[in-house]
């Protein structure tokens, strides 16, 4: 990017910085301000990093920023004000970008940004700028942590966040591709040498007053040895050992014996002048595409180089195929660079270590620490441990990470990093990568544990020990290797993940079995999965299955018992309601319509004799649901409540099916359950003899098989060391558990002849003669099988290996070690027999009539396989149990599903209406799994068998005893036939009735709300609903919207709990999660109920002119209301609960007389609603209201009924 396309307003502010003149920098007036410009600008860029490539092809860092930082470090605001910029500036491309684009275009900037880092890095190369650094830092950690202010501490993290991002800007490997050599990196850990900088960040890791800086320093640690080998670090200036140079001559060799060979081939090859007239040869045995041999057209000499795949376009490999690639190489730095990392690493050891690593495990524990800062401390614990291992073997140094902690804490990292490669697909290559780190510090603990064991010292051998016991005896352990073996994959992680895994396998086993040969015999924790069944619970025939077993005369005689216990805790002062709830919380039903279900647990209560907790919940349910004074007046006496609780149990109440205690809980169980009989995994725990050889069968598989050939495959760029273990995990499996048909397979032989043909064979002694041992295995097991030739194309398991080298068969019968007896002709006839007799017979398994009716005891699989071998059916599938094994969808069966569930999603049991309509019958839990993976239901809960709601009525009918009350309300709820258009119909008048009886109540608690001081919130709550509701007529579609208290009168007004509880009355409902924090408008209410429930919230002008009304109406002197009239009002509050399914049936016919009518007759004119206070009823259907009768008594609680009045006008 070339510096005059730099925007104007930029280039005005990178001016005004000032000015280099020879190596003076002269600062302008406004150069802070300039500054502070810059670092606005960067807090406004657009995605592609626009301000920070100007800004890096202008080099405003190398002219202006860095002779600043460096000259003028008196002027302390300038100063912290360069810093600032220069940690944004030097911020890691990958954090710009989120990830590296995949865009061209995107990745052309991530570049751009990319190639400016390295030139900062470049620019920051140098003493003195380091200097400045670490000049500051040091006055900085002078100061005391009480003389430090809050600015301090930010320029402190500051300063350390930009050697930070110098050091991770990555290396150009264009540029540094050759070893013992100062690149940047090294350039610039010199100039961190020579400022002192090392040191500074020694003292942060050893001092314990500076371990908030911890994290910190780590990372900074982590990015200085980036490139460098530990082992090869440790051993700088001991000069060459005798293992190097024998290694080193070793690989001389074998490039020696390489080119010998090509040269020899060169020179049997003919010159390049010869006749075109060469000839052309037959070879006899290799067809070519036709059925006659191959013509080769070729001299003689280049017959042994022929493939069929020459000229063949080689096949391209997708990007999501293709194999992970490698991390950059490790380097070797320049000597003085090696010199003085190994100094630094000895001296962390020696004073830093223990501590600084205890204070980072405290900060990941506790999470303190940003997200996958553990990289850093597996890093930290891999190096240097093996640092100390390779320098001057002292256990003491690292004891903090010694431990059988550590290993549980890199195990628990490790699983961790295994299941988010598996789930999370897009990031696997960076989960991988994170999961090689987590494996080096693992194997690094196994290397110095297997150190230990070889030491001098008694003590440090005995703390191995009792590692290594610890270690093997747990489960997870053992079973971590088989793990990541099973689950490797090439696509993300790279060959040296793989390496690394064979060689710790390779360094665990050799320690498990060298510690089960010194104890002799090894206990070990054993995890075993035990399936059980678990049946239904069978509900009882009690008064908690809601069948009251006493008749009027038992009821009399429970009562007197009853009311004694009543009269001692009626004026008990201890008697609290607070630690009971009479409603469920979390169920679906509003807490308004819960009012039943409270009777009935008061019911029960009395019924069971536990009279003070009936009484209890009689007052709770009173404070929760005071309107219509069903549980009675606030200020009832108790000689009341004593003939309420009679009522009450006298009535016969309407009942759900089992108890309402745990109804619920019962409901959600039942719904849960997958069958009849449902399998339940249960681990058991124990303790049994370990077997080393019964461990090693583990690995006889042929997925980690294949994993140890693809790394053989390299045997060449492997190491020794490397080799050997391949071949020893091989030998393991072929000879000590004489399984070596399992490397019996083509791509494994093709490896061994080119092993073989080598002509640095030589260098390869051991597989050289492990090929050759495979190889005569094979030759003489195919003298006796000759079909083991066929057996070559494929991989075997332990299954099959068996059938190779016993025959064919021999797993027929089971299990069994026994092999099953073959099948004579007249078995054969016989089966013949019945199989033709019951294969045409419906509605039976032809096989189980076979197995009932054969003379000789046979296996259902024995049977299957000798119908298939005998030519009466095609496959063994052919014979599955009908019903059963149906485990994927097909997409028809998808489109049903969501077209059952679309037409019965608003009926009140959607899952056991889909399951009797669906094509392919399924268990209930296969069902609820697919509803929701297609996104169809958010959660289980949904699915729930919603119970029948109760709306209050509006009118009132007649006089009526409290238990023809009940009784009636009975009859209501007793199941009809009716047609689904009739129940949509009842279902939507529920739930406006519902609705209407929340906001009537919901305006009682707002009145309440506005005198005690909640004008505010009340008005704010109006605002949001109204808004809600214009949002979803314009936009069509509803979902939840959250409550948002902005200022702290409405956070007050949302933690109090009357205001809590008249959001609950107008449909609103609270968090339901751990995750959720406001409360929600629920996606259910339409924009006009919305409005309703908004417009309920303030007081009108007609409620305010019928107070007044009533008040004029009032008797004056008027104390209360007798003690019959408490009784006619209570009674009449019950019998609203009644009427409104009587209201409900009396629109439903209104609703179909008023279709059935015709135009004519919808032309009628509009009625309104209005709310009044009244103490009259309705006396007919018609909708007209009668006038308040003035000489009534007048009741001191008002009563509301809802009526439909004709417009003022007629």
């Amino acid at each position: 990017m070339d510096l005059y396309m730099m925007n104007c307003e930029l280039l005005a502010t990178c001016s005004a910085l000032g000015y280099l003149e020879g190596d003076t920098y002269h600062k302008e007036p406004d150069c802070l301000e300039s500054v502070k410009d810059l670092i606005c600008y960067l807090r406004h860029e657009d995605e592609t990093r626009d301000v920070r490539q100007q800004l890096g092809a202008a080099q405003i860092l190398q002219s202006d920023l860095l002779p600043i930082l460096t000259q003028h470090r008196q002027d302390k605001p300038l100063f912290d004000a360069v810093i600032r910029l220069m940690v944004n500036l030097t911020q890691p491309a990958l954090l710009c970008f989120g990830s590296v684009p995949k865009e061209p275009s995107m990745r052309h900037h991530f570049l751009q940004v990319l190639t400016y880092l390295q030139a900062y890095k470049e620019a920051f190369a140098s003493e003195k700028t380091f200097g400045v650094l670490s000049e500051t830092l040091y006055e900085l950690l002078q100061m005391g942590w009480e003389e430090r202010q809050e600015e301090d501490n930010l320029l402190i993290e500051r300063i350390l966040l930009l050697v930070r991002n110098i050091l991770h800007v990555p290396a150009d490997l264009d540029q540094e591709k050759i070893d013992d050599d100062a690149s940047i990196h090294d350039q610039l850990l010199w100039a961190i040498h020579l400022s002192g900088l090392d040191d500074l960040l020694l003292f942060l890791a050893s001092s314990p007053a500076e371990q908030q800086w911890s994290l910190h320093v780590i990372e900074i640690i982590s990015l200085m040895f980036r490139d460098q080998n530990p082992e090869q670090l440790a051993r700088v200036g001991q000069g060459r050992l005798a293992q190097e140079r024998s290694t080193d001559v070793a690989e001389l060799e074998m490039l020696r014996q390489r080119e010998m060979a090509e040269k020899r081939a060169r020179a049997l090859q003919r010159g390049n002048r010869h006749s075109r007239f060469g000839g052309s040869y037959i070879v006899q045995g290799l067809k070519s595409i036709g059925e006659n041999d191959l013509i080769f057209h070729k001299g003689l000499h280049n017959l042994q180089n022929y493939s069929s795949d020459l000229g063949k376009q080689p096949r391209r490999v997708p990007k999501r195929r293709q194999a992970a690639q490698e991390r950059s190489p490790q380097r070797r730095s320049a000597l003085s660079v090696r010199l003085f990392l190994r100094d630094f690493c000895s001296e962390f050891l020696e004073n830093c270590y223990n501590r600084l690593m205890g204070a980072v495990k405290d900060h990941l524990l506790r999470e303190k620490a940003q997200q996958h800062d553990e990289t850093y401390y597996m890093w930290a614990l891999a190096f240097f441990m093996a640092f100390n291992r390779a320098a001057s073997f002292r256990p003491g140094l690292v004891s903090e990470t010694l431990s059988v902690r550590s290993f549980h804490f890199i195990e628990q990292n490790l699983t961790n990093y295994y299941e988010m490669m598996l789930t999370d697909r897009k990031e696997a290559r960076s989960w991988a990568c994170r999961m090689h780190l987590a494996l080096k510090a693992y194997q690094e603990l196994l290397a110095t544990v297997n150190e230990m064991d070889m030491s001098p010292d008694e003590a440090v051998r005995e703390s191995s020990r009792i590692i290594k016991n610890n270690i093997f005896y747990m489960m997870e352990y053992r079973e971590l290797f088989l793990t990541l073996f099973r689950k490797f994959d090439e696509r993300c992680q790279p060959r040296s993940f793989l390496r690394d895994l064979v060689e710790t396998t390779h360094l665990f086993l050799k320690m498990l079995e060298r510690f089960c040969r010194s104890r002799g015999n090894l206990m070990v924790q054993n995890k075993r999965k035990k399936r059980k069944k678990k049946k239904k619970k069978v509900p009882d025939q009690t008064v908690a299955s809601g069948n009251v077993p006493c008749s009027a005369e038992e009821l009399e005689a429970l009562w007197p018992g009853l009311a004694e216990q009543l009269q001692c805790c009626a004026q008990d002062p201890e008697l609290s309601v607070d630690s009971v709830i009479p409603f469920d919380a979390a169920s679906e039903i509003p807490v308004e319509e819960q009012r039943v279900e409270a009777m009935v647990r008061i019911q029960d209560c009395l019924l069971a004799g536990q009279a003070p907790k009936a009484l209890t919940f009689l007052r709770s349910a009173r404070e929760v649901w005071p309107e219509g004074d069903v549980f009675g007046f606030p200020d009832i006496s108790p000689e009341e409540e004593m003939q309420l609780l009679k009522q009450i149990l006298s009535a016969p109440l309407p009942r759900q099916q089992g108890t309402e205690e745990g109804g619920i809980e019962e409901a959600e169980e039942e719904e849960e359950e997958e069958e009849e009989k449902e399998e339940l995994q249960v681990v058991q725990v124990s303790e049994k003899e370990f077997d080393f050889l019964d461990y090693l069968k583990r690995f006889a598989c042929s997925t980690i098989v294949r994993a140890y050939v693809l790394l053989l495959r390299s045997y060449r760029q492997n190491s020794a060391h490397t080799n050997h273990c391949v071949v020893k995990m091989l030998h393991r499996l072929a000879h000590d558990l004489k399984m070596e048909a399992l490397l019996f397979q083509l791509s494994v032989f093709f490896l061994f002849n080119r092993l073989l043909s080598d002509p640095a064979a030589g260098a390869y002694k051991e597989l050289v003669t492990f090929a050759k041992y495979i190889i005569a295995k094979f030759f003489a097991l195919a003298t006796v099988n000759e079909k083991a030739f066929v057996e070559l194309l494929f991989w075997k398991n332990t299954a099959v290996v068996r059938e190779m080298t016993e025959g064919y068969g021999s797993l027929d019968g089971g299990s069994s070690g026994c092999r099953a007896a073959a099948w004579s002709p007249e078995e054969e006839a016989q089966l013949r027999e019945l199989y033709f007799t019951h294969k045409d017979v419906e509605g039976q398994d032809v096989v189980e009539a076979i197995l009932a009716r054969l003379n000789t005891a046979r296996t259902r699989k024995q049977v299957m396989h000798r119908l298939v071998r005998l030519g009466l059916a095609d496959s063994v599938k052919d014979f599955q149990r009908k019903g059963t094994h149906i485990v994927l969808w097909t997409e028809d069966q998808e489109l049903e599903l969501q077209r059952l569930f679309e037409e019965f999603q608003h009926s009140d049991d959607v899952l056991g209406h889909i399951m009797k309509n669906i094509t392919a019958k399924r268990s209930r839990a296969r069902i609820v799994d697919k509803l929701l993976a297609l996104g169809l239901v958010a959660e289980r809960r949904e699915l729930y068998k919603k119970r029948k709601k109760l709306a209050p009525s509006s009118t009132l009918d007649g006089e009526e005893s409290l238990k023809d009350f009940w009784q009636d309300l009975e009859e209501e709820n007793l199941p009809e036939e009716e047609s689904e258009e009739e129940d949509e119909k009842e279902e939507s008048l529920e739930a406006e009735q519902a609705h209407s009886h929340s906001v009537l109540s919901a305006e009682n608690l707002g009145q309440g709300l506005h005198q005690e001081g909640f004008s505010a919130p009340l008005l704010w709550l109006q605002n949001c609903l109204i808004r809600a509701a214009d949002d979803r007529e314009e936009d069509g579609c509803s979902q939840a919207v959250p409550l948002v208290p902005l200022t702290e009168e409405n956070e007050e007004a949302m933690e109090n709990e009357q205001f809590q509880q008249l959001l609950r009355k107008l449909g609103i409902r609270p968090p339901a999660s751990v995750q959720e924090t406001f409360w929600r408008i629920p996606a259910k209410l339409s924009p006009t109920q919305l409005r309703r429930v908004a417009a309920s919230l303030s007081q009108s002008k007609e409620e305010e002119e019928e107070e007044k009304l009533h008040s004029e109406l009032s008797i004056p002197g008027e104390q209360g209301p007798s003690e019959e009239e408490r009784r006619e009002n209570r009674a009449e509050a019950f019998r609203d609960l009644l009427l409104a399914c009587k209201e409900k049936a009396r629109l439903v016919s209104l609703e179909e007389e008023g279709a059935a009518g015709g135009k004519d007759q919808l032309k009628v004119a509009p009625k309104k609603r209005q709310l009044l206070d009244s103490d009259e009823e309705e006396e007919g259907d018609e909708g007209r209201s009668k006038a308040p009768d003035l000489g009534a008594p007048v009741i001191q609680k008002k009563k509301r009924y809802q009526i439909e009045d004709e417009d003022e006008n007629d």
